[in-house]
């Protein structure tokens, strides 16, 4: 019997990570369909599928309703555990401390993730608090998988976010002025 060559199975797991990481951005788009920070998790155990999440604290008037803790709860819903031992957490953003937090108690076994993410990234791009070795938990981690796609999703809704909060003000200046008898630019022809 044959080994498969270091790169078959290295190929192998990186597309199942991004077989995996594509599901998690489906469950983004849904957050951003929604109005909310398009970020997506699924959980899975082996090759299936036990959970997705996505952000969704706005609508849902919960500051905890990021994408992973979303699909920890549903994971352990199905399972019917809090605890979620060879489990695995595909997230299209980096954890922030909170969902690190969560993925530790339910002692996921390994968190992949998509962009990195420099303001509350707690896997290394702010502070790594799976790399504490005094945790009574560790889990793997890897990043990068499909950063650029995943990235490029926040960008776009954040584009948009800041042209519409523009479109807004100048329209509320204009209605002002437009009150108090005032031309704007926009108005002189």
């Amino acid at each position: 019997m044959s080994l498969p060559a270091p790169e078959a199975s290295l190929s192998a797991a990186a597309e199942r990570d991004r077989r995996f990481m594509a599901l998690a951005q489906q469950a983004a788009d849904t957050a951003r369909a929604a109005g909310e920070v398009p970020v997506g998790a699924v959980l899975v155990r082996g090759d299936e599928v036990i959970a997705t999440g996505f952000n969704h604290p706005i609508g849902g008037h919960d500051p905890s309703a990021h994408a992973e803790m979303v699909a920890l709860r549903a994971a352990s819903r199905v399972l019917q555990n809090y605890r979620l031992p060879g489990c695995e957490l595909y997230v299209t953003l980096e954890p922030c401390l909170m969902c690190a937090g969560a993925i530790m108690h339910a002692r996921i076994a390994r968190v992949v993730f998509g962009a990195p993410d420099p303001k509350t990234g707690a896997c290394g791009s702010v502070v790594d608090v799976f790399a504490n070795e005094r945790l009574n938990h560790h889990t793997t981690v890897v990043g990068g998988v499909l950063a650029d796609e995943c990235g490029q999703a926040l960008r776009n809704f954040f584009a948009e976010r800041r042209q519409l909060a523009r479109a807004e003000r100048d329209a509320r200046k204009a209605r002002e002025a437009a009150q108090n008898g005032i031309l704007t630019r926009t108005d002189i022809p």
